[in-house]
């Protein structure tokens, strides 16, 4: 009974009495194939090239059929791992020599089979047989001269013995270099010699093999040319970008040539961002592939490039241009004013608000939450009712009606500017406003805004002026039934055009929907006359930034060191710090808020390690989009940007969360400025390429992860403040039981 089964993988023929021969044509569609038996078959020979279009074969079942006789090169090419012969007749001939060494070495599963042969009409096991004048063929290559400069002459001598007699060649097909052969014999050892002229530099690090064959097997043995000539480069292509940007190049060279690159004619320092990274290609030679990797460059990298390429035997140099992003700045270190070391904001009347001169004298320091900056978010507008009279303006009565040893501090920020402080203050800016979302906040909060009278306000003293107006210190009655007067900040509206007036009235409503334990408080408008106000909470301690300063290790060598001694924050109260500054955060996500300018500076505080947020430079989520994108001639406060607000322009709440990161690493550095030791180009540089800043010498690994999970590159990937909010929350409750210092 005769069976016949084919599939891609197998082809199994049994009982096919006229299957006599075996060609490569048979099985030449079946490329795949990877098991292949024919058994009780007539099969008698096998060509030596049958199974070249079955590369992937690996077990072979031949058994139960005629083959006296196999050659090795059959299976020379294959990756067998069982090869079955039994139930053949196999002869004791130098042609099976190849099989007896199989069986010798334990190939194919040879051994297990206890296979025979048949010499002079006797069986015998085929691993006890010798096999007379039958041999693999020795090839070696006599020594010589294997290096030589590019044109010059090489000449390799082919040594060959074995029995029968081996046949010899050389594998030129690759030569470029012009040769010539020639056949030489000495006894026993025949030999054919490669004679190489005016060599070719493309043959360098080219394998030579001279191989021989004959009935048992074959040999081969390999020499490498070794052809030296002056480095050049191939080619050098502008930077293009694929995982980092590259510049990629190829140069060819014997001996192996030095790469160096210069950026607009100097001397280019690689580092792990910047740096030149070989492709290794077995295939071609000497030539060596590369990139110059820029990892995330910015503006500040564009330019040309040039390798500079050098072997001993010559020199090369090519120049490249890299683009990688439009400057967002006309003049980065114009627009991005460098902050100084002292952000400790100017009393110009601290000496003269001491008491009687028996008093204590006390230091003055002022605090107050300016949450502002005049983004019209709005475009509900509250009318005036009352037409502007033309009442006196402010009295500027200095009266010392205050407690000797009160410590007063007001922030001075964007819309009452910073008189004393150079810390970056952000322009008014356009943007689209959604009044029916911003509506809903007020229907669902039942508020309008508060109209304090003139009357009720008495100021203390001027803190500053700025774009927008004056800043005063005063006391305001009437705020609350049980205080009969409290202290507060006055921010005043200096030019009243139709223009400014409406930006004010917006920023009241803005400010009144801004009501939270950790958000500075904003009582109210005084618009009875000339100029308008705007009355804000009093925060004791002043601004977080200089408060850590003077709570800190360096506060004796510092000017906040003046204040009376309080001793360094504790880790708890750090992270209370934070923990509070995370939930104010979490209040003004939730109104789709985005601050853009959160550091220490703009926080403040109070009695008890109170501490709220201020300066509100903040934008809107709109209807249509996730951020707002700034335009125009903007202070930016880059060093707690993340790269996407410092290259775009663009704000998300996504953005406040890398700010938060900044933030707490400016709590655990007692309110050391980030990246202190660079200037604003460097800082943009090292935040845009993704570095990020050390992790201070006080601050718990959960902290730093913390700060690490709002640095992220991409937005999506940062934590959200929620998060963040909740696992200060869980340290606060179980601080770490002691700090990792960084070694």
């Amino acid at each position: 009974m005769s069976y016949l089964r084919l599939t891609a993988n197998d082809c199994y023929i049994e009982y096919q009495a006229n299957l006599e021969n075996l060609t490569e044509s048979d099985l030449a569609s079946y490329k795949e194939l990877r098991n292949l038996t024919i058994n009780h078959c007539g099969l008698v020979h096998i060509s030596e090239r049958a199974f070249q279009y079955n590369p992937k074969l690996q077990y072979v079942n031949l058994a139960f059929n005629s083959l006296e006789v196999i050659s090795w090169r059959v299976f020379h090419s294959l990756p067998l791992i069982s090869l079955i012969l039994k139930e053949n007749p196999l002869s004791c001939s130098c042609d099976m020599f190849w099989l007896q060494q199989w069986a010798a070495s334990g190939r194919g599963d040879v051994l297990n089979q206890s296979l025979n042969c048949s010499a002079n009409g006797h069986l015998r096991h085929l691993e006890d047989v010798v096999l007379e004048n039958c041999s693999f063929p020795e090839v070696s290559i006599a020594d010589s001269q294997e290096t030589v400069r590019e044109g010059g002459n090489l000449t390799f001598v082919c040594q060959v013995k074995g029995l029968p007699a081996p046949k010899i060649k050389w594998h030129t097909q690759q030569l470029h270099s012009p040769y010539v052969l020639q056949e030489r014999s000495n006894g026993s050892s025949l030999g054919l010699v490669l004679q190489l002229t005016n060599v070719s530099s493309k043959d360098n690090l080219r394998n030579l093999t001279c191989e021989a064959e004959n009935q048992a097997g074959s040999g081969s043995s390999t020499v490498l040319l070794d052809i030296q000539f002056p480095v050049r480069i191939l080619w050098l292509k502008d930077a293009e970008e694929q995982h980092y940007w590259c510049f990629s190049f190829a140069v060819d060279g014997n001996p192996r040539p030095t790469i160096r690159w210069l950026y607009e004619d100097s001397p280019l320092i690689e580092t792990k961002f910047t740096f030149t990274h070989l492709i290794p290609d077995i295939n071609d030679g000497s030539v060596l592939h590369g990139c110059l990797f820029l990892n995330r460059p910015t503006h500040l990298n564009n330019g040309r490039y040039t390798l500079l390429v050098d072997n001993g035997l010559g020199s090369s140099h090519a120049t490249a241009t890299g683009m990688f992003m439009d400057n967002p700045f006309e003049d980065p270190e114009d627009l991005i004013p460098v902050f100084t070391d002292d952000p400790t904001p100017t009393n110009k009347s601290t000496e003269n608000i001491i008491g009687n001169p028996g008093s204590e004298t006390f230091g003055v320091s002022v605090a107050v939450g300016l949450a502002v900056c005049a983004f019209g978010l709005l475009l509900i507008t509250v009318l005036v009712t009352n037409k502007c009279n033309q009442q006196p303006k402010f009295g500027m009565r200095r009266e010392s009606v205050l407690g000797s040893k009160d410590d007063l501090a007001i922030s001075l920020r964007s819309m009452a500017g910073r008189k004393s402080t150079p810390y970056p203050d952000e322009e008014t800016l356009d943007f689209v406003e959604n009044p029916q979302y911003f509506c809903s906040i007020f229907k669902e909060k039942d508020m309008c805004v508060q109209h304090i009278k003139r009357q009720d306000i008495v100021l203390k003293w001027e803190l500053g002026e700025g774009a927008f107006g004056k800043v005063y210190l005063a006391e305001c009655a009437s705020l609350s039934p049980d205080i009969d007067k409290m202290l507060v900040a006055i921010k005043t509206l200096k030019d009243a055009n139709e223009s400014t007036r409406q930006d004010f009235q917006r920023e009241a409503e803005l400010l009144t929907v801004l009501q939270h334990e950790h958000i500075v408080r904003f009582y109210g408008v005084c618009a009875d006359g000339e100029p308008l106000a705007m009355v804000f909470e009093y925060m004791r301690h002043g601004d977080l930034n200089r408060f850590l300063r003077a709570h800190g290790p360096d506060a004796h060598i510092l000017e906040e060191g003046k204040m009376p001694p309080q001793g360094e924050l504790s880790l708890p109260q750090m992270l209370w710090i934070a923990a509070q500054i995370a939930s104010g955060m979490v209040y003004l996500a939730s109104l789709h808020f985005v601050h853009r300018d959160l550091a220490t500076r703009n926080c403040l505080v109070g009695e008890g390690l109170v501490v709220k947020i201020g300066d509100f430079g903040m934008s809107r989520d709109i209807y249509s989009t996730d951020y707002y994108r700034v335009g125009g001639r903007t202070m930016l406060p880059i060093r707690w940007m993340p790269p996407e607000s410092i290259m775009y322009r663009k704000f998300t709440t996504e953005s406040d969360i890398w700010s938060f990161g900044v933030v707490l690493w400016e709590i655990f550095t007692y309110g050391k400025q980030p990246w202190y030791q660079l200037s604003n180009s460097e800082a943009i540089e090292c935040i845009t390429q993704g570095r990020e800043l050390e992790r201070p010498r006080t601050c718990p690994k959960e902290v730093h992860l913390l700060m690490q999970g709002c640095w992220q590159r991409e937005p999506q990937q940062r934590l959200d403040i929620k998060t963040l909010h909740s696992r200060l929350l869980a340290l606060v409750k179980s601080p770490p039981i002691y700090l990792d210092i960084l070694q």
